[in-house]
């Protein structure tokens, strides 16, 4: 009898030195379009606040439409390139923006279907901004130069040239539905306000409660963010998606434990266990303000990637992870998403946008908002 309990006990011992791979269960997820890919551009901050604001006119009107994310972009590139031009090269140009450049887009120039604007010429069935970025940049360096010693006026025709040619030219007018909208009055239907999304973060260089001009290379438009402490920064995120509102996610994927394939990002408490975390339930670093201001200083963390936050999963341990929706297609993860934990979302998130009512009631006295 004794040896039959020793055995019973060696083999718990032995089941519970096995690997736990990692098993999910929906805690909350909020209705959001399909998973789509971005293809060959670095305009993931277009494809993740166009997923945004879909997902924020189901919510406020049931009615899901498929936004172009390249009429956003089409609408960009002007600024990125007067940016450019105005502080003489100094200032970074190129294909990345962050999820306010939306904002703005909508709000100066409003939105369209992407059936009205593809942003896709001839037979072309994916994007790929490779060779328009080449070309603008090249221009851009030219104009910057002013080799004729007075920079003509007609430099701004030609970038919106050269984009009229690679993505399409611009919107006025179209048809939705057998009804006649104007991009202006196609976003008054959708019952968005521009001016309802804020932005926030967390760092300790900065007073909280206040707004900041985050030093990021792709905030070339200089927008401001809200700064929280960070366990409140993480509070608001929560709190917005227990009430049904989803997030537009700036953050670092460059981590190897952030795995696209696998469609987990996690920290590892050590190296040893960042080998294979990314399949295997292992413990996770706690993660301090301080640390985390740390690698932001130190750039391990930085900005590279924006995503949409769209619900909560848990693992068969009751840990809490975020749904996030990437745009690197279905094959990508967990079928276009990735679950990313509060360790993660905290480390090397930069900042979330979201609508202000998705914010506690603390944080809005606090904010004035």
């Amino acid at each position: 009898m004794k040896k039959n309990i020793l055995s019973i006990a060696l083999l718990a011992i032995s089941f519970g030195g096995f690997a736990q791979t990692y098993e999910f269960q929906t805690i909350k997820d909020i209705e959001a379009n399909p998973v789509i890919s971005q293809d060959n551009t670095g305009t993931c901050w277009s494809f993740s606040t166009t997923s945004f604001l879909e997902a924020e006119i189901i919510r406020l009107t049931g009615k899901k439409i498929d936004l172009s994310e390249m009429y956003n972009v089409r609408n960009t590139y002007p600024k990125k390139a007067w940016n450019y031009v105005m502080r003489q090269g100094k200032a970074q140009f190129g294909e990345g923006g962050l999820a306010h450049d939306v904002i703005n887009s909508a709000e100066d120039f409003g939105l369209v279907p992407n059936s009205v604007y593809s942003g896709l010429i001839g037979t072309n069935n994916a994007h790929n901004h490779a060779e328009m970025t080449a070309v603008l940049e090249s221009m851009l360096k030219t104009y910057v130069a002013n080799p004729g010693a007075k920079l003509s006026p007609q430099w701004k025709e030609a970038v919106n040239a050269v984009l009229d040619v690679y993505i399409g030219k611009n919107v006025t007018d179209f048809t939705y539905e057998g009804k006649k909208y104007t991009p202006k009055s196609f976003l008054e239907m959708t019952k968005l306000k521009t001016a309802d999304y804020v932005t926030i973060s967390s760092f300790t260089n900065e007073p909280f409660y206040k707004t900041f001009l985050l030093d990021i290379p792709d905030n070339f438009s200089n927008g401001t963010f809200y700064n929280l402490p960070l366990d409140e920064y993480v509070q608001n995120i929560d709190n917005a998606l227990d009430n049904g509102y989803t997030i537009a996610l700036d953050c670092d994927v460059s981590e190897n434990t952030f795995s696209g394939k696998n469609g987990v990002a996690v920290i590892a408490e050590n190296d040893t266990d960042a080998k294979v975390i990314t399949t295997e339930i292992k413990p996770e670093k706690v993660i301090s303000p301080e640390y985390r201001q740390a690698e932001f200083e130190n750039l391990t963390t930085t900005d590279d990637h924006l995503m949409h936050i769209v619900g909560k999963v848990k693992d068969q341990t009751g840990k809490m992870y975020y749904k996030v929706k990437n745009s690197w297609g279905t094959k990508s993860g967990k079928e276009g998403y990735v679950y990313m934990s509060v360790s993660y979302m905290k480390l090397k998130s930069i900042s979330v946008l979201l609508h202000k009512d998705g914010l506690t009631k603390t944080t809005k006295s606090k904010l004035g908002l």
